[in-house]
């Protein structure tokens, strides 16, 4: 794919106004210079959310998002870089312009938009079909399944008429069998490779047509299963799509939770009930990309299965899997034969009663097991895996109820060994590096202070990386972008004018003087302690 250039990318940073974007997220409040408001990364009741027009980034004091226009974009749109540059340029009319690339990359680009094309055609297609007078059967169905009309036009689903329609109308706006091939839309012999089936168009992230998924609706359907994928091709891998993410993203960032259920229609259901932050794993477990793409948005997960399938091994992997990427993770075990869409309005009640990870498990594990030894392993096994939490607690205060004996295990977090420093220590070091540089994000004049102290000076190593580009100056590293906002954010919160910023620097200075007094010998030691009392007369000038 051919690269954007770096004058376009500045020409974005530079018009991209902060403000606009996230008031289109949450309500802010001009307060001095900045502006406050809830964060829309989580949910609260007071604000901690802090945006700094002229700096044109972003920061929150409850869960430390923060960032820049770009980043904002590539969290709430769920957008790679370049993605989140071109959306923004689109919203601010800004003209990007690419570097020159290979023949065969502007080929390849070329060809995968014109995919992109021919799949956003073909749901406008199988629309119009489904809605024609000959769709009124499956008009009727749709009613029966309780879906009304307006949320499956929200949803854009579609109709597959019999034999080749499809292919023949596309061919006659100019695409070739390789590339209705290639979209996955035709069968070998080049007949429409779906034909007479409710069509589900499926997204990418930005929200762009990848594939289909295709229920059946006559038992003469050449396709066997009563749902069907389009094949893994360029554009559709089945693993990378969550259905209906396109739509729940702002309700899953704005209600800090993501809930996944089985089936299509279950989102559907769900949404058109007023529960909108809801996605399907496209009917397999979850998959380390379809959580990546959730980890943007959320780390709480409800997984809502049914009775069955929340207990096999495959569904098990996606809830380990969650659980060790840092979600928090419960479970909505459905009664058997039941789904979400079966009563969407009491979702919300099933929600409240859902289990944490840590129990639900064990619970399994306790009704699974061949004998009570057996389970007993297998509980202590698993438990051991999870950390220290009031819902491990809960689940081990379970298994030893029902065992009929205390289940013994490791102290989570035990395995670590030898003396570590104190976490206090630690924390107040790292606040002191923090605090000091948030004093020269905020004030320019500190930077030729800060440029007498070497990277030494600080412990972090993120920390030193900032120093180093305060002091050198050169584009911003993408992951100094968050703690640059977060940065400015404290400055001006905590009221650290230039007078406090110098302080603190003399007392990273003082702090490392002290570590070389530690290992001085004789002749240093009397220097080091001259420097020392210089730093000390220049802190109580100061006062």
């Amino acid at each position: 794919m051919a690269r954007i250039k770096d004058t376009s990318v500045d020409a974005v940073k530079a018009t991209a106004n902060i403000v606009d974007l996230v008031e289109a997220r949450t309500r802010l409040r001009k307060v001095g210079a900045r502006y406050t408001g809830l964060c829309p990364f989580h949910q609260e009741k007071t604000p901690s959310f802090s945006v700094s027009p002229d700096r044109g980034t972003y920061y929150c004091f409850g869960c430390q998002a923060g960032g820049d226009a770009i980043s904002f974009v590539r969290e709430t749109e769920s957008l790679d870089f370049v993605g989140a540059i071109e959306w923004l340029a689109d919203r601010f009319n800004v003209e990007l312009e690419y570097e020159e690339s290979s023949p065969q990359a502007d080929a390849q680009r070329k060809h995968k938009e014109r995919l992109y094309a021919l799949l956003d055609q073909a749901a406008t297609f199988y629309e119009k079909t489904l809605w024609a007078e000959s769709g009124k059967p499956v008009q009727e169905y749709l009613v029966s399944r309780g879906l009304g009309e307006e949320v499956c036009r929200e949803f854009r689903l579609g109709l597959s008429p019999a034999g080749a329609t499809l292919a023949k109308k596309a061919r006659e706006k100019g695409f070739t069998a390789e590339e209705l091939a290639g979209a996955g839309l035709v069968s070998k012999r080049g007949s429409d490779y779906f034909q007479r089936r409710l069509m589900f168009p499926l997204t990418d992230a930005r929200g762009r047509i990848v594939g289909f998924q295709a229920r059946k609706l006559r038992e003469d359907d050449p396709l066997r299963g009563k749902y069907v994928n389009s094949p893994e091709g360029e554009l559709f891998h089945k693993s990378h799509v969550l259905y209906g993410l396109n739509l729940a993203r702002g309700a899953v960032t704005k209600e800090d939770r993501a809930l996944v259920v089985e089936g299509n229609t279950d989102v559907i259901a769900l949404r058109q009930a007023g529960v909108m932050p809801v996605v399907a794993s496209m009917g397999t477990a979850l998959t380390e990309h379809q959580l990546r793409e959730l980890k943007r948005l959320t780390q709480r997960l409800f997984l809502c299965f049914d009775s069955d399938a929340a207990g096999e091994d495959a569904t098990l992997r996606g809830m380990e899997l969650a659980v060790s990427q840092g979600f928090e993770v419960r479970v909505v075990a459905l009664p058997r034969g039941k789904d979400p869409a079966d009563d969407p309005a009491g979702f919300e009640e099933r929600l409240g009663a859902a289990e944490p990870y840590a129990v639900h498990r064990v619970r399994l594990e306790l009704d699974h097991a061949r004998d009570k030894q057996h389970a007993y392993l297998r509980v202590q096994d698993i438990l051991n895996g999870i950390p220290e939490s009031p819902e491990r607690h809960d689940a081990w205060r379970l298994a030893n109820d029902r065992l009929g004996l205390t289940v013994q295990l490791r102290r989570a977090g035990s395995a670590a060994t030898g003396a570590a420093a104190s976490p206090r220590l630690i924390d107040a070091g790292d606040r002191l590096e923090r605090e000091a540089l948030a004093g020269c994000v905020a004030h320019a004049d500190l930077i030729p202070v800060l440029a007498e102290m070497s990277a030494d000076h600080f412990d972090n190593e993120l920390h030193r990386r900032l120093r180093t580009h305060l002091v050198d100056g050169g584009e911003e590293e993408a992951d100094l972008v968050p703690l640059i906002a977060e940065l400015d954010a404290r400055a001006a919160a905590e009221a650290i004018d230039e007078a406090t910023g110098k302080e603190l620097l003399l007392r990273l200075r003082e702090r490392h003087l002290r570590r070389e007094l530690a290992d001085a010998d004789l002749e240093q030691t009397k220097e080091i302690q001259e420097q020392l009392a210089k730093v000390r007369e220049a802190v109580q000038a100061l006062a």
